[in-house]
């Protein structure tokens, strides 16, 4: 299932000719492709406007853990993992853990978006809304990352490549739990 998602989501490099190549090697190598997320490092500035209005950013979430979910209405991975995380979201909000699931689906996509989201309790969000270049470009989805409760980057959804389950979640997340805010 994961190899027809890269077929979508990931350019086929070998249909490139002449100076889209060029086009390519930059921008794969350029510094918005992620390099600056750094694990055990806080992530920068971010603000994440839900689908509700309330924005999300480092200063509203100092002393308390936040999942990040990159995902889309298409891409069936994304939709494979969201029960997994609603049920993480549900077992560990009351312990100061929030979650928020940014579609990387056009705006004029929003009544899928909403349509997907119903089903869940946790909030949602566009990018297309939202000042997410903390996070690099988005490569691929699904990408999931964890900020721990100072802003430092706990989980890298661009190192950290795959589908999140209770158990991946339940293993990065459990440790957090423990540690008191600097």
């Amino acid at each position: 299932m994961r190899a027809g998602l890269a077929a979508i989501v990931r350019p086929n490099i070998f249909r490139l000719r002449g100076g889209a190549w060029i086009l390519f090697f930059l921008c794969a190598a350029s510094p918005s492709a992620g390099a600056e997320l750094e694990l055990d490092k806080p992530v920068a500035a971010f603000r994440i406007a839900t689908l509700t209005g309330v924005q999300i950013t480092p200063a509203s979430q100092r002393g308390r853990i936040l999942v990040v979910n990159l995902w889309a209405t298409w891409c069936a991975p994304c939709r494979e993992e969201m029960p997994a995380i609603e049920a993480f979201y549900r077992k560990y909000r009351k312990s100061g853990v929030d979650v928020v699931a940014i579609s990387v689906d056009d705006r004029s996509e929003i009544a899928s978006v909403r349509s997907v989201m119903a089903s869940y309790t946790f909030p949602a969000a566009l990018a297309a809304d939202s000042d997410v270049k903390a996070f690099g470009r988005v490569r691929y989805v699904p990408a999931t990352f964890v900020i721990d409760r100072d802003g430092v980057l706990r989980r890298n959804g661009w190192e950290d490549a795959g589908l999140v389950d209770l158990a991946v979640l339940e293993k990065t997340v459990a440790p957090l739990l423990h540690q008191a805010s600097k």
